[in-house]
């Protein structure tokens, strides 16, 4: 892996723990981070209540670019991955489901965008 490679990725996982830290301080359960399936991948699965959501976490230099990184197709990736996410936890289908973006820029707070895409 190459060095700039190696420091995005580094960022990226800096920028999932703010994420993560964010939400449960707003009351949410993580279910999952990183949760890896054939079709994609989801950044963070959390729950409160009877609400289940899959959060897409951009870190960038700014939080226009981060929001600017979350295109079309990787939108629907996500949705796919979310799909089997559910069929191997059955216990959760009965939740309504929302897909968010958590954006994360150089020293301020993770931004959360609730129902940031359908």
């Amino acid at each position: 892996m190459t060095e700039a490679r190696l420091r995005a990725v580094k960022a990226g996982r800096r920028g999932e723990s703010l994420a993560v830290w964010r939400l449960r301080l707003a009351g949410w359960r993580i279910l999952a981070r990183d949760w890896r399936s054939p079709v994609g991948e989801i950044d963070i699965v959390a729950r409160r209540g009877q609400l289940l959501i899959f959060i897409e976490v951009k870190a960038r230099g700014s939080l226009g670019a981060a929001g600017e990184a979350i295109g079309a197709r990787q939108r629907g990736r996500i949705q796919e991955a979310a799909g089997l996410f559910l069929a191997r936890h059955p216990r959760l289908a009965g939740c309504d489901m929302r897909f968010d973006a958590m954006l994360v820029a150089p020293w301020r707070w993770p931004v959360h965008l609730p129902d940031a895409w359908r």
